[in-house]
């Protein structure tokens, strides 16, 4: 029996003390966003911690300003030319609310049947203990079967991830020399479907900016003023409402400068992925798309900048009537940027298309808050490589190339702050109610997503 064969074999005879230890662990409810739960936290990091103890890693918590990240090392069996890897997971969960849409308590997992088998439904179930936990399932093969990884490996789960990772960068830039690595891992995307795994290789970045109009000195009497005063609501509509053409193109000047056209292999993968936009609308209420059009839908979702208002509002919002000319209005606008593009050049892009549509009497203000540069990693990388014929080992058809709309801080992070490219490798399906009520892992992807860590160390190795 190959060494692989033995690492697999090792694991499916473990399935059933992995859930156990999966159920154990999302009992403990690591909600990073509520002060009550801090002590919570600190558990979960402990358990981690203990899990990768046993394996043989030196592992310690390490205390940043809010909750602790849990950092662990393995030398592997020393030797050149093998990678040094970096494999990044967090403990913490978002709220469960409302719990009235749970059917069951969610920091009491339990399992149930789905149409792919059985699934573990609580928080945190997919996003991100159980994700975590397979490469950790993955290393236990290796530590049972042959003593150890094959490489260096270094692991860093923190948790913050669903408050934003705010101590995350600053850790990593104090701590790292002890950090460096060849390449960061992780798991905390999803699959095409149950049947095709995918690997992420490009995200959108994020650059937001909240606008400010003024005019009159006070609020006004919409009789006595309508006609003759300015009106920031109406401003501010027919300044946003001239972002996009006709053809749903942002119309800020440069915006498109730098951005990359898809290869034609690229794009030709994603065609052939079947994806029915009709459908993925559909499902939320929607038949008609939007954005520019003369580009195809994926190619729109994961390599096309966007502009979106999130929110608008001044004057009176309250129930009934009030007769109100408003001295301001307010908007929140994001940009998802592709790599190529520049937060700053955006927001002073926007700010001049703004200052340039400002009537007499008029005054706009620009704040400014998250940005991150779009990512995209480099499809021929070693790395991508092999972690591509470890998916196709497995599931027996290629893994599809995929991209994210959303951002991902913690890969800006890795890549600005160590210098590291990183493999997008989840498991997680379109259907597993992430962030909402549910929340659900099935069990046929937590042990393919461990059989397939265990296969991308034996390729790395």
């Amino acid at each position: 029996m190959s060494l692989t064969e033995q690492l697999l074999t090792t694991l499916d005879a473990g399935r059933d003390a992995a859930v156990a230890r999966l159920v154990e662990w999302l009992r403990i409810p690591s909600i990073s966003a509520q002060p009550d739960h801090a002590a919570d936290c600190v558990r979960a990091a402990e358990w981690v911690r203990d899990q990768l103890l046993e394996l043989g890693f030196t592992a310690s918590l390490r205390q940043t300003p809010r909750h602790p990240v849990v950092v662990a090392h393995h030398p592997g069996p020393g030797g050149g030319g093998k990678p040094h890897l970096l494999y990044y997971g967090h403990y913490d969960v978002q709220p469960p609310d409302p719990l009235e849409l749970w059917a069951s308590p969610p920091f009491e997992p339990v399992l149930t049947e789905g149409p792919n088998g059985p699934r573990v439904v609580a928080r945190g179930a997919v996003d991100d203990k159980g994700q975590v936990l397979m490469w950790i399932e993955a290393l236990r093969a290796w530590h049972q079967v042959a003593g150890g990884p094959p490489c260096a490996i270094t692991a860093v789960i923190e948790g913050e991830e669903e408050i934003g990772s705010p101590n995350l960068a600053p850790f990593m830039a104090a701590n790292a020399d002890e950090l460096r690595a060849d390449v960061a891992i992780i798991s905390d995307t999803g699959m095409w479907d149950i049947d095709t795994p995918a690997l992420s290789t490009r995200l959108r970045g994020l650059c937001f900016v909240q606008l400010d109009i003024k005019a009159a000195s006070r609020d006004l009497h919409s009789g006595m003023y309508g006609g003759s005063a300015l009106n920031p609501n109406n401003l501010i509509t027919k300044i946003l409402g001239d972002l996009h053409d006709a053809n749903g193109r942002v119309r800020l000047p440069g915006f498109y400068d730098g951005v990359p056209e898809l290869s034609p292999e690229l794009r030709a993968q994603w065609q052939a992925l079947g994806f029915s936009e009709h459908d993925f609308l559909g499902a939320i209420g929607l038949s008609v798309p939007v954005g520019e059009k003369d580009r195809g839908p994926l190619e729109r979702l994961w390599a096309r900048p966007t502009a979106d208002i999130n929110g608008i509002w001044g004057g009176y919002t309250g129930p009934g009537s009030k007769t109100v000319i408003p001295s301001e209005a307010h908007a929140k606008i994001t940009f998802r940027l592709v790599p190529g593009q520049h937060h700053e050049r955006v927001f002073e892009a926007f700010r001049q298309f703004v200052q340039a549509r400002l009537p007499a009497d008029a005054t706009a203000t620009f704040q400014g808050g998250g940005a991150s540069p779009g990512i995209e990693v480099p499809a021929d990388s070693s790395f991508v490589q092999a972690a591509r014929a470890a998916l196709a080992d497995e599931y027996g058809r290629p893994a599809a190339m995929i991209g994210c709309g959303g951002s991902i801080p913690v890969v800006s992070s890795m890549q600005e702050v160590l210098g590291l490219d990183t493999v997008l490798m989840g498991f997680g399906l379109e259907d597993d109610q992430v962030h909402s009520p549910n929340e659900k892992f099935d069990l046929r992807c937590f042990h393919q997503g461990a059989r397939s860590h265990a296969r991308l160390l034996a390729k790395l190795g």
